[in-house]
């Protein structure tokens, strides 16, 4: 009888396992998980090959033709080379596997750490499922899914710490290490560690005597910490610049307000992060329980970081579900009644089947089965070619033009991947990078503000790959200075009316390329 319940507890999966193997495997089996949905994958593996191949991180850009080279600060470059090393294995087919394997981790992290925190199991796997969804408009195979771990796991060390539960504040430091070498996100762990120092330094101020004793010592052990990962940041190919990096970043309000993933949140459209924040409000009114001094400073924080940028409603998700659990809890003792009885019941019961799941055969079996898709080139991920300009670029590869090209900043990022070192682009993913007066020439040459012809001509711009049913691809089209050697539904290529282009004018105005038919009914035919 106990061999036969020690078997039934290795084979019932758990919540957690259940979390881990339904991201995993719906991830890597979707055909299309939407994790290469963002060409910057293509540029961060490119950028990884060049510093295993070099040994050395760049200091300046190494993709585009700009001259001299501009400064970049490769504050990615760990997860660039871990990206390179998973493509030299398994191609963009192991990259999706690895994030849909760290997603699936970070969601089951989530899970566990709800559970230590004391919420029942429902409110634990509803919160997660929420969490999880929130976070799902930023899941896209780059470096700061890296982010989205290491800020669940510095949380609750220090939620841990602050609660008295567990006082391991010395492993923040090596964290640190690690999270500065991975992604610029590591900022998000000072603002974590702001917070709860805000927040005790508040109760050391406004509580009784005999408690502020308590209170200077635990100020005291996090400042020790908060300096020992500030030391920890300074190991990196960049020094102390990378402490400065994330400032300059976020004080461009240029490049805040023109680069489409740190705009705000448009709420017109259908947003979890909506009713989370919702949800958030109506919790702390009903709950008998006022949120403490950090967990308000964290409300106060990642929500005015999720209202100004999109891109930060995964970080207010998370860190935002160990508070909401707690206001929920809360709540539903305040309801009381036959309802709140109803779901204890149910919470209890399925405490009691999830507590007698020790075993990890369904995480394991969900590994084996991704690792034979991959073995056996059964599954293959690629780009797609619907979205991305996937068939313009092995045009580009077969017919090698030469001079220098105007692109969509998508298209470069992926035409890095393809072509590098083949071809140089004007503008990519990187942003940060370019600075405002790049992004400025960008947008001036698109929107044909005044002065954009000039543009072209200051870097010698000779033939343009751009978006087909774009308002640039349609005047070209019509300027005769222009011919159009490349056209399908996604990109473009038009080269100047020049000798040296003659050769490609001739060889494709013969009417042999496909007409694009765009959505209005407007055709641009070859």
């Amino acid at each position: 009888m106990e061999k036969k319940l020690q078997l039934t507890s290795y084979i019932t999966p758990s919540i957690a396992s259940m979390f881990f193997c339904v991201i995993l495997l719906t991830l890597f089996f979707r055909s299309n998980s939407g994790l290469l949905g963002d060409g910057d994958t293509g540029y961060h593996i490119r950028a990884g090959e060049y510093i295993i191949r070099t040994l050395s991180v760049p200091r300046q850009d190494i993709f585009s033709f700009h001259t001299p080279p501009l400064p970049w600060t490769a504050h990615e470059w760990l997860s660039e080379v871990i990206m390179a090393a998973v493509h030299g294995l398994g191609g963009l087919t192991g990259i999706v596997a690895f994030f849909a394997f760290l997603l699936a981790c970070t969601t089951a992290l989530l899970f566990k750490i709800l559970r230590s925190n004391g919420a029942d199991p429902l409110l634990a796997t509803a919160f997660t499922a929420l969490a999880c969804t929130a976070s799902q408009v930023h899941w896209l195979a780059r470096p700061h899914l890296f982010s989205f771990l290491l800020m669940i796991v510095t949380h609750h060390l220090l939620e841990s710490w602050h609660r008295g539960t567990a006082n391991r504040l010395y492993l923040l430091p090596a964290i640190m290490l690690l999270w500065v070498n991975l992604h610029g996100g590591f900022l998000g762990g000072f603002l974590l560690m702001g917070a709860y120092l805000a927040g005790n330094l508040f109760s050391l101020l406004t509580r009784p005597l005999p408690e502020r004793a308590g209170y200077r010592k635990k100020l005291g052990q996090l400042s020790l910490a908060t300096g020992a990962c500030l030391i920890a940041c300074l190991c990196n190919p960049n020094g102390y610049h990378i402490l400065l990096f994330p400032f300059r970043l976020v004080s461009d309000h240029y490049l805040m307000d023109h680069v489409s993933e740190f705009l705000s949140p448009n709420f017109h459209d259908f947003l979890i992060f909506k009713y989370l924040l919702l949800l958030l409000i109506a919790l702390a009114a009903v709950s008998r329980k006022a949120v403490d001094a950090a967990e308000l400073v964290l409300i106060l924080v990642f929500t005015n970081m999720a209202l100004y940028s999109g891109r930060y409603i995964p970080l207010f998700a998370l860190i935002m579900a160990p508070i909401l659990t707690r206001q929920a809890d809360q709540a539903k003792e305040a309801v009381g009644g036959q309802a709140a009885d109803f779901f204890r019941k149910r919470a209890e019961n399925l405490h009691r089947i999830d507590a007698r799941a020790t075993g990890y055969l369904w995480p394991a079996a969900a590994l084996l089965l991704v690792a034979v898709a991959i073995g056996s080139g059964r599954s293959h991920h690629g780009f797609d070619a619907k979205v991305k300009a996937v068939d313009a670029v092995e045009f580009l590869m077969r017919e090698r033009i030469a001079g220098n090209m105007f692109n969509d900043d998508e298209f470069g990022d992926y035409l890095i991947y393809r072509g590098f070192p083949r071809y140089r682009v004007f503008f990519d993913g990187r942003s940060d990078m370019y600075g405002t007066g790049k992004l400025k020439e960008y947008y001036k040459i698109i929107k044909f503000e005044p002065g954009w012809e000039q543009t072209f001509d200051k870097y010698q711009i000779t033939w343009v790959f751009y978006g087909t049913n774009s308002n640039l691809s349609r005047f070209l089209f019509n300027d005769k200075n222009w011919v159009l050697i490349y056209s399908d539904r996604v990109a473009s290529i038009f080269v100047r009316n020049l000798p040296q282009y003659q050769y490609l004018i001739d060889k494709y105005r013969t009417g042999r390329l496909a007409y694009y038919e765009a959505e209005d009914g407007d055709k641009i035919r070859p």
